[in-house]
């Protein structure tokens, strides 16, 4: 059976770490197979592999000889399934759909629409502690001469969001101590096609609201900018 209810818990931990850049070192196969058995049907061979089915995909986990996922194409593997297994709304492909991205200096989660319950993808920083101290570099960005290069934070963002419909993006502060401001700064440069998919832009207090708010935000967002039929 695939569940649509909206993960909790040790469950949406696993998963978020499954999504987490950089890769994490510390995700245990139990709490895999454990978050598998809740969004899927899970069926175990005579041969110990452990097949996954839902939405249609079908993923086959050999028996690990290790306690963590070690291996990063294993870890891939894993996101890639429960990418291509994410339930779409029949209405809204991932062309169509309304995607939200709130970021700021710690983390970037992206949502593929702002449906109630949607599972956010986490994306963090290399460095997250170190990551772009804005009232010193503030110039340097505007030169562009970042310190440091966000390319390690802000490419694996646009890579995320390739494919994506309509863009909201949602963060904290303004000016130069804006991460969101940056980010679209950047992706103006170096996306300039993912820039235009852009749709908006609203300053939030993130870290007050929960991810349920958030989404009921975006769907005010994207109700009010709603362009009407041909």
């Amino acid at each position: 059976m695939n569940s649509t209810q909206p993960l909790n818990g040790s469950h949406l931990r696993t998963y978020q770490t499954i999504f987490q850049h950089p890769v994490s070192h510390n995700l245990e196969w139990h709490d895999v197979y454990a978050l598998f058995r809740q969004l899927g049907h899970v069926e175990e061979e005579h041969n110990g592999n452990m097949k996954v089915a839902r939405n249609g995909q079908v993923l086959v986990l050999r028996p690990s000889r290790t306690k963590d996922v070690a291996d990063t194409e294993e870890l891939m593997a894993l996101r890639h399934f429960l990418e291509r297994s994410e339930p779409v709304p029949p209405e809204a492909g991932a062309e169509t759909a309304h995607w939200l991205l709130v970021i700021d200096h710690h983390e970037a989660r992206l949502f593929r629409s702002e449906m109630r319950g949607a599972l956010p993808q986490q994306i963090l920083p290399h460095e997250p502690d170190d990551y772009f101290r804005h009232a010193h570099h503030s110039r340097d960005f505007s030169r562009g001469q970042e310190k440091p290069d966000p390319n390690s934070f802000f490419e694996p963002v646009a890579r995320a969001l390739h494919g994506a419909g309509r863009i909201l993006i949602f963060g904290a502060g303004t000016g130069s101590s804006s991460e969101m401001n940056q980010f679209i700064g950047w992706l103006t440069r170096q996306h300039p096609d993912l820039a235009r998919q852009v749709i908006g832009t609203v300053v939030v207090d993130e870290h007050h609201l929960t991810e349920d708010q958030l989404l009921a935000k975006a769907r005010d967002f994207y109700a009010s900018t709603q362009m009407p039929s041909a």
